[in-house]
């Protein structure tokens, strides 16, 4: 499929609000055109003054109609800046919008291939930098090239000769521009890149500032900062200073059009080929034709941006979705999960799973083990359908999960991972997000049924807490047990628990473990674990290792059938032994 050209996608943007821009550009053509009519006024005066004229009321009729229409000017300039604005400011509110819906359509891998701070970039600043185009270039720019040319046919009327003088200056002026674009070629994409790494670094540092204290890495981890820091601002003085000397040239150069037409229409006054009132009119509209010109020319390198600006918008946009229907072609009558093949590699990486073929029963609990990076998570992940199979099928009640709507799908399944993501409101907010249609009272239930009502109340504002950026104010625990209670609140068909636990104290994990048991009663669970005695009576066990489907069964199937389960069960019981043993111990010193 051919890609959308920059200006195909800009007018797609802006489609919606076309008469606005319409009216805009209208109103600053307009604004151009009364912008001139007074040098019309000015060399009339002048031409009066030169006849000896001296009727006062001649003056002042021409001062009038001068002010009247400078005013006029200033209303259609303003009612077109606020039009184009007024546009471009919801213009940009729908890109943001699109590009976060875009990002819960399009594959999880497909978004996590790229770090936040980049993300954040694009959003925000970069979005931001489309202002420029939208509100401005548009109305302003289109004006500001029809206007100078209804002014160059008059002074050509006037005298062609003059006329022509008075643009020798603007071919001077593009030849040191075209230098300035020749010399910096690059260095705006240098800056869009220097700039990523910044916020990259930046947001990586404050990520990671628990951790760079702990260790004593403040100075390494600031440096690194510091070093992006002084790069970004090091690419853009760079790029100003090779521009500078040819920007001042084009400054200077093209507005100096009095060295040539001064001499040289005298000489034409002189020799009674202009008459004198033409000649000062056509320097006063030569001034006027070279504005809107200079303007033009400051607008360049916004419009050499363009490419850049909506490419990195466009890229994430064009990215492709998970195929999925709008709506569900037949009804479900059964719950099973059933993997047929399955094979799958991360974006440009190798391929982690390999041809598995599993069977998931409605209602049971299934447990998938294996050793670290084994890819247990990335089978979880497949299922919860945060990502396409790259061979195979997975199932869900009969039909393949891509031909489920994804809206559909995500109803059906609850996913709790071990880094949970709480949102800066409040604790019972962010459980009623598992069900945004619950009472108060149905998320206070949740709450007790997961073993978390008691901590919650014991906060300054109970329910009313805000958990802080990112679930800050809160501890990891806490954090996952809000979690597990806004995914149990969403009364999903499939859990799906990946290492949900992990950061549980002991006395709340067994108050966990139990209520999970109540609340997923006739649903079907999948859970990721690393300790096996949480799982030991689950109905299935899954055993992964390196990509591939070592063994299935219960607990005693797999401990008389397969060796890799022996040994991780034996590694199990003697880290619990171990750790009790230190227990144990600890108490008799204390």
């Amino acid at each position: 499929m051919k890609k959308k050209s920059t200006m195909a996608w800009i007018s797609e943007f802006i489609a919606p609000y076309r008469f606005y821009y319409i009216a805009s550009v209208l109103l600053a053509f307009a604004s151009v055109i009364f912008g001139f009519l007074p040098y019309f006024y000015i060399g009339q005066i002048i031409r009066n003054l030169l006849n000896g004229l001296k009727d006062e009321q001649v003056y002042l009729q021409a001062c009038l109609w001068m002010a009247v229409f400078w005013l006029v000017y200033a209303i259609c300039h303003a009612l077109s800046t606020a039009l184009s604005h007024k546009a471009t400011f919801v213009v940009l509110a729908d890109i943001r919008f699109r590009l976060t819906e875009k990002l819960a359509k399009i594959p999880l891998g497909s978004v996590l291939g790229q770090s936040s701070g980049s993300y954040k970039n694009i959003i925000v600043e970069r979005v931001d930098a489309a202002e420029t185009t939208l509100a401005h270039i548009i109305p302003e720019f289109t004006a500001a090239l029809i206007g100078p040319l209804i002014a160059l046919f008059y002074m050509m009327k006037l005298d062609w000769r003059l006329t022509l003088l008075s643009l020798l200056t603007l071919p001077i002026g593009i030849l040191f521009y075209a230098n300035m674009l020749r010399k910096s070629k690059g260095d705006y994409e240098n800056t869009v890149v220097k700039t990523k790494a910044l916020n990259d670094t930046a947001v990586e540092y404050i990520n990671g500032i628990e951790v760079i204290k702990v260790f004593g890495k403040e100075k390494f981890s600031y440096q690194k900062f510091v070093t992006a820091a002084k790069e970004g601002a090091d690419c853009f003085i760079e790029w100003m200073r090779k521009c500078q000397f040819d920007m001042a040239a084009v400054t200077v150069i093209m507005p100096s059009v009095f060295m040539i037409l001064l001499p040289v229409g005298t000489y034409f006054v002189y020799s009674g080929s202009l008459s004198q009132d033409n000649f000062i009119l056509l320097l006063i509209l030569s001034m006027g034709l070279l504005t809107p010109l200079i303007t033009l020319g400051s607008y360049m390198d916004d419009i050499r941006k363009v490419h850049t600006i909506f490419g990195e918008i466009t890229e994430i946009l064009e990215r492709p979705d998970l195929k999925r229907p709008q709506e569900l072609s037949q009804e479900l009558h059964e719950r099973d999960i059933i993997l047929k093949n399955v094979s799958f590699a991360y974006e440009k990486g190798k391929e982690v799973l390999h041809d598995i073929s599993l069977t998931i029963k409605s209602g049971t609990v299934n447990a998938l083990v294996g050793p670290s990076g084994s890819g247990k998570s990335t089978l979880a992940k497949l299922m919860a359908s945060f990502w396409d199979v790259k061979s195979g099928s997975i199932s869900f009640g009969g039909l393949d999960i891509r031909k489920i709507p994804l809206e559909d799908y995500s109803q059906w399944i609850a996913y709790v991972s071990q880094d949970n993501f709480l949102f800066n409101d409040s604790i019972l907010e962010n459980i009623r997000l598992g069900k945004p249609s619950a009472s108060d009272e149905e998320v206070y239930q949740v709450a007790k049924d997961c073993g978390c009502y008691d901590f919650i109340m014991d906060l300054e504002n109970g329910f009313a807490t805000q958990v802080g950026s990112s679930g800050g104010s809160l501890s990891g625990g806490e954090r996952q047990r809000i979690a597990i209670a806004r995914a149990m609140l969403k009364d999903a068909p499939v859990v799906i628990l990946d290492e949900a636990t992990a950061y549980t104290d002991p006395e709340n994990e067994a108050l966990v473990q139990s209520s999970i048991v109540q609340l997923v009663k006739d649903k079907t669970l999948i859970v990721i674990a690393h300790r096996l005695s949480t799982i030991a009576d689950a109905d299935q066990i899954v055993l992964v290792n390196e990509g591939h489907l070592e063994a299935t069964g219960t607990q005693e199937e797999l401990l008389s059938s397969s060796d890799l389960y022996q040994k991780m069960w034996q590694a199990h019981l003697s880290v619990r032994d171990t750790d009790q043993d230190e227990k144990i111990g600890g108490l008799a010193h204390a």
